[in-house]
């Protein structure tokens, strides 16, 4: 049997097609590198053997009996445990939710489903979506593949680690302030955001809901278009979706051609606090798409100084009001208040809700709570709203002078597990450079561009709204050119895990 689990998405599918390799054994390769590896890198929540292999075997079958199947379909899967899962937990990450069971699929989930691709799992996180870490996930913190001791970024450390450790070719994402493409940066993965409305947020429990965004993560530019492709569209059950098609994305990826693209270095998105190794492999990808004809131009976007103030606002505001919803009355952990015979509903949620969220939701439920205080809304919720006018006005002026915005994903490489932990603004300042996007809603993606002290290195390309495709042909473009200087495609350059030998 041949060995797929390094190989990337779209060679699966090919396999697949040609017949040299059946979903089953894929499936199965995949599980039994979980049951390897995931002791150590924790990256799922909940594994279904059964239920992957039974969608394997459907679709091996039905691929026998010569039936037209999606390209993607027996290419397994990993799914963010935010998403909701007909017959599966879905966690969120919290105790809140422990042993949920929802009673409907996700748009994103059914699209997969539909699509015929084998769902290995559920994928750890932090908390609500809370961190960039993964260290705030109730279920304990994923590792980084790369050096488990290290944080795999976050929130969705756990989908990230999933693909670079082999444990799923693909995997789905959420994205609010960089939690895809951050732990994209830190474990050597691609991670996209799209347009925000491209993708539909039916069924993925919201953290805060102008912000929250779902997309693919892959090991390839390609293979993330090729996932982008089965979960875009519209959807008219999320009031947010877009009616319009999904972006030639798939096409993109394979032109791959800088040739007198227009390439924008944000200048606010590189200097202090950015680490030396960082910003060297920033220049130096800068450099090669250059050297391919791409013009280079530095562009001011002088509002993102305050997007990080913006954020921490908007965000724990929104957060205050959509986890009002765990009340302990209809659904998810319900506990009964101490010394008290005859409680009052309000004294079980208070219970329950101190015992079911952790330190960091609370934070931020606390400070959103105060952001839209009566008295203090204008002058903080407000405000920051009316910064997040200047975001949007800034990237509107920049992609009048070109085509992309280019800058590091992430400020440092991934940093040992705790570093961070007692000091949440630090932890907040990892997403400095993901954010901005996220206020805007354009589309941004990040992809491997080297190392730094042996650990991986991202750098993100951010595009118009709805414009997602101009992302993946610069990002595939110099995604060739990395694998050209380093004579091999990034991802073969991942450690041989001590666990899986």
């Amino acid at each position: 049997m041949t060995d797929m689990l390094r190989s990337t998405a779209a060679d699966i599918a090919a396999a697949l097609a040609d017949g040299s390799v059946t979903s089953v054994e894929v499936t199965q390769q995949h599980l039994d590198r979980i049951g390897a590896v995931d002791g150590e890198i924790h990256a799922y929540l909940h594994v279904d053997a059964e239920g992957a292999l039974a969608t394997a075997a459907d679709i091996d079958r039905r691929r026998g009996e010569g039936e037209s199947l999606h390209g993607l379909a027996g290419v397994p899967i990993a799914v963010k445990d935010v998403l909701t899962t007909t017959g599966l937990p879905t966690t969120c990450g919290s105790k809140m939710l422990e042993g949920w069971i929802p009673p409907y699929d996700s748009t994103v989930v059914a699209k997969l489903k539909a699509a015929g691709l084998p769902i290995l799992g559920k994928t750890n996180m932090d908390e609500f979506a809370m961190g960039s870490s993964t260290e705030h996930s109730a279920y304990g913190p994923t590792r980084n593949p790369w050096d488990t001791n290290r944080i795999p970024g976050g929130s969705g450390g756990g989908s990230a680690a999933a693909v670079a450790a082999f444990e799923a070719p693909l995997a789905i994402g959420t994205d609010t302030g960089g939690s895809i493409r951050q732990p994209g940066a830190v474990t050597g993965t691609v991670g996209v955001k799209p347009t925000y409305g491209g993708v539909s947020r039916y069924g993925l429990v919201a953290m805060a809901s102008s912000l929250d965004q779902a997309g693919p993560v892959t090991r390839t530019v390609l293979d993330a278009a090729l996932l982008h492709e089965v979960i875009g569209g519209h959807d008219p059950r999320d009031s947010t979706s877009l009616n319009l098609p999904v972006p030639p994305v798939v096409a993109a990826a394979r032109r791959a051609d800088v040739a007198g693209l227009r390439v924008g270095v944000v200048s606010e998105l590189g200097g202090e606090g950015f680490q030396p190794g960082v910003r060297q492999r920033f220049e130096e990808s800068i450099e090669l798409l250059a050297k391919a004809g791409a013009e280079i131009v530095e562009v001011s976007c002088p509002s993102f100084v305050h997007a990080l103030a913006a954020y921490y606002l908007v965000m724990p505001s929104e957060v205050s009001s959509n986890l009002a919803k765990f009340d302990a009355m209809r659904y998810g952990l319900r506990v009964m208040p101490e010394g008290i015979a005859d409680p009052s509903a309000e004294q079980v949620m208070a219970a329950s809700r101190d015992a079911g969220f952790g330190d960091e939701v609370k934070r931020r439920i606390i400070l959103g709570t105060y952001a839209l205080s009566s008295g203090y809304y204008d002058a903080y919720y407000g405000s920051a709203q009316k910064v997040r006018t200047l975001i949007a006005r800034d990237f509107e002026a920049a992609f009048e002078q070109v085509d992309v915005l280019a800058s590091p994903t992430s400020p440092a490489v991934a940093w040992p597990l705790g570093e961070k932990l007692d000091d949440p603004l630090a932890m907040y300042a990892q997403d400095i450079a993901t954010i901005p996007a996220n206020l805007a809603g354009v589309p941004g993606i990040s992809l491997p561009i080297g190392l730094s002290e042996g650990l991986p290195v991202g750098m993100q390309f951010l595009a118009p709204a709805m414009a997602d495709d101009r992302l993946y042909n610069a990002a595939a473009a110099l995604e060739r050119f990395v694998a050209e200087r380093d004579g091999r495609p990034f991802a073969a350059q991942a450690p041989e895990l001590e666990v899986a030998r």
